[in-house]
């Protein structure tokens, strides 16, 4: 495997394992991805570790990509995985027979690792650093509806109180039951009302009364 000393060749090596294995960390593949991430990554090690270099090099790799499983199974905020890239890059460049070697195997596994996200536009994702993404805020703006929908089709509608409303309380609307409030009167139980507003999945109602006494 002499053509593994070319620096170009090392690039596109670790390119591809990168790009399979954090590929497989992504999506659902069952395994396949890890089986070929894997075995690449076994042949650039394989050829690279000497006399001068030894397996600890390859534990610092499987250990950097153990955090980065952990962090994204368990903690979600990729400080550890962070760690774990950094393990991975010393792991893959340290038994680099040149410096410009050692660099471009980093590159090749930067690249790779951003790459791996392209497979999500085409497998199932895992959902990993999930929890992660939730704090974004889910706006309609970044592709979400930020309305419970079933909630905003409530206005308009009429209901009956469960509870009295001081000013929270329980109401029934077509055959459902929903926590609503009353804004800052108090409605009594067994009542008719109208949904006023939604926001989010805040519910403001009136009593049916008032709005017939508006409307007329």
């Amino acid at each position: 495997m002499e053509w593994l000393d070319s620096p170009s060749i090392g690039f596109v090596v670790v390119f591809l394992g990168t790009l399979f294995l954090i590929g497989e960390l992504l999506v659902r593949v069952k395994g396949l991805f890890a089986i070929l991430g894997i075995a690449i990554m076994a042949m650039y090690f394989s050829y690279h570790i000497t006399g001068d270099v030894g397996l600890w090099v390859v534990i610092l790799y499987i250990v950097g990509l153990a955090l980065i499983v952990i962090d994204g199974k368990v903690i979600t905020d990729g400080t550890v995985a962070l760690l774990g890239v950094v393990l991975m890059i010393i792991g893959l460049a340290v038994p680099a027979p040149t410096f410009i070697y050692g660099v471009l195997v980093s590159m090749g596994f930067i690249i790779g690792g951003f790459s791996s996200a392209l497979f999500l536009k085409v497998f199932p994702s895992r959902n990993l650093w999930a929890k992660m993404t939730l704090k974004d805020k889910l706006t309609n703006e970044l592709g979400y509806n930020s309305i419970n929908e079933q909630y905003h089709q409530l206005v308009g509608k009429r209901g009956r109180t469960i509870s009295s409303f001081r000013p929270t309380g329980t109401v029934e609307i077509e055959g459902e039951q929903y926590s609503a409030t009353s804004g800052g009167s108090w409605i009594e139980a067994s009542q008719d009302i109208i949904v006023v507003s939604v926001d989010g999945t805040r519910i403001l109602i009136k009593p049916l009364e008032n709005e017939e006494n508006t409307d007329s």
